[in-house]
């Protein structure tokens, strides 16, 4: 399997990067947190989970290692698949989501679309022991974003984690005035994310 890549950033995408490594375009699938982090041109190393389906492969990408076992070990929780887990890491950094497994926080994982009430407690049911404590890591603001692309990255975010679009417009407006000078994607996305929970 393949544990990392390391090469230079040839595009991002709303969704993925693709890093040009030995002469050969690798796109991975990566949470908006990641994309934002990564810039054209640059050389960037970020640990991979490959999945295995009969008509595909498919590269997910991280930002770092945590974020990586995290993703590994949700899907082992019944009807979690590698969509859904990419959608807990992108909404939860992987000390919020010990923390709402941990703390039986069924409202924090619901916050995540797809998970229901029942799927919620399904998934602290079975990941209670395995998911270990919060390890105190990085925060859940991840490198900031240069200030225009912000409010697209956000949308796109939204909408790929299967918000429409029309909501997704009004839960970036309602986040704006957090943006401040120096945007954190990561941070406001998962302040959009709340936006649209609670309406």
């Amino acid at each position: 399997m393949i544990a990392f890549v390391r090469g230079e950033v040839a595009a991002v995408t709303l969704s993925s990067a693709v890093l040009e490594v030995g002469g050969v375009g690798l796109e991975l699938m990566c949470t908006p947190g990641t994309l934002s982090t990564l810039r054209t041109g640059q050389q960037a190393t970020l640990p991979t989970s490959m999945v295995v389906r009969e008509d595909s492969l498919t590269l997910f990408g991280f930002l770092d290692e945590d974020e990586k076992s995290c993703f590994e070990l949700v899907q082992t929780a019944s009807g979690v698949g590698p969509k859904l887990a990419q959608a807990m890491i992108a909404v939860l950094s992987p000390d919020d989501l010990r923390r709402a497994v941990a703390g039986d926080d069924v409202k924090t994982l619901t916050r995540v679309p797809g998970i229901g009430q029942k799927g919620a407690q399904r998934i602290i049911l079975e990941l209670k022991d395995r998911l270990g404590a919060p390890v105190g890591g990085r925060s859940a603001s991840l490198a900031a974003a240069a200030a225009a692309p912000w409010r697209d990255q956000v949308h796109q975010g939204l909408v790929g984690l299967g918000w429409p679009a029309r909501d997704a417009e009004k839960a970036v407006d309602a986040v704006a005035p957090e943006a401040g000078d120096v945007p954190d994607v990561a941070a406001l996305l998962r302040a959009a994310l709340r936006a649209l929970s609670k309406a």
